[in-house]
């Protein structure tokens, strides 16, 4: 079944109603891109029609107010380097200040060589990929409503549908004590333990496993899609409490996280929505789900007679084997 979605474009009927924000391997894959082409060059403009004036789009490159504040602390400056906290990226400038940015829904972030489009009616490219047989032509890369012009002639633009995503500037010495003070330790951290992953989810014992797995605050970065492949792998049922789980059970789910979230790593992120990486192109981790998306299709574990189930678990669909999830 197709339905249609947006001006001129089908979509597969899954999809439409299965937009997922980029997770850490998404965020992870287009900072890694950055990181390669960003460095040692300055922004020398900033173009947005994102404008808002919902409150939630205060104090970010949404509000009219705001917009010269970023101008003021991002223009001529050297980018240092790109990082990851959590879901958002961070682009480190010369003079002390980071550009924040977050995906949110349907958010990603392309490098190349753009034009504007003086006839934009909405509906159209906003800005126009110079480079006619680019993935950056992608029908899903066409909501481009942010543009840093870099001195090496090249952009970094902001593709975001539902505009939902958020840019921001702040000083980089306070994101920890502030901005990024409740968010929970980075999962792939080679300090991470599995004993403090017990910890951390062990702070919600009565809680659904998926839901304590998907909570910032407890760990950082983790998501609809990846708590499913990962619960999976482990032979666990997503609506089991935390405190429900044997020492066997936990050092299997910290297995399976490590395993699930290198696995989207390298695939080069879930593109089972808007998520492009920063030359435009999908990522595959999403032809490798066993279970995400798959609802009365066959367990792919083997043995298993099973087929997969989806039931809503803290106002997010969860998908499971019964079979082979205990």
């Amino acid at each position: 079944m197709r339905t249609k979605i947006l001006v001129g474009l089908y979509v597969p009927y899954h999809i439409v109603y299965s937009l997922v924000m980029p997770e850490l391997p998404e965020v992870h894959t287009t900072v890694t891109g950055l990181q390669k082409v960003l460095p040692s060059l300055s922004i020398t403009d900033i173009w947005t029609d994102m404008w808002s004036t919902a409150k939630l789009s205060k104090n970010t490159i949404k509000d009219r107010s705001y917009f010269p504040y970023i101008k003021k602390y991002v223009l001529n400056q050297s980018i240092l380097h790109v990082r990851r906290r959590a879901k958002h990226i961070l682009i480190d400038l010369e003079n002390g200040f980071t550009i924040i940015i977050h995906m949110k829904m349907t958010g990603h972030l392309m490098y190349g060589k753009y034009k504007h489009n003086p006839t934009y009616n909405g509906r159209e490219w906003s800005w126009i990929p110079i480079e006619k047989e680019s993935p950056l032509n992608d029908p899903y890369n066409r909501h481009i409503h942010v543009v840093f012009t870099l001195s090496d002639k090249h952009h970094l633009v902001f593709c975001d549908s539902r505009k939902f995503g958020t840019v921001v500037v702040e000083k980089t010495d306070s994101l920890h004590l502030e901005r990024f003070k409740h968010l929970g330790p980075e999962p792939l951290e080679t300090d991470f333990t599995v004993q403090n992953f017990k910890e951390r989810l062990m702070k919600s014992p009565a809680r659904a496993i998926k839901t304590v797995l998907m909570d910032q605050t407890i760990i950082a970065g983790i998501g609809n899609i990846y708590s499913d492949e990962m619960l999976h792998r482990a032979h666990i049922l997503p609506m089991r409490t935390s405190r429900s789980l044997s020492e066997t059970e936990w050092k299997l789910l910290f297995k399976a996280m490590k395993e699930v979230l290198h696995k989207g790593i390298d695939f080069g992120g879930d593109s089972t929505s808007d998520y492009r990486n920063i030359q435009g192109a999908r990522g595959t981790f999403h032809e490798n789900h066993l279970v995400y998306l798959r609802t009365r299709e066959k367990c792919k574990t083997r043995g298993c007679t099973g087929f997969i189930e989806k039931q809503t678990i803290g106002g997010r669909s969860a998908h499971f084997c019964k079979v082979c999830q205990a």
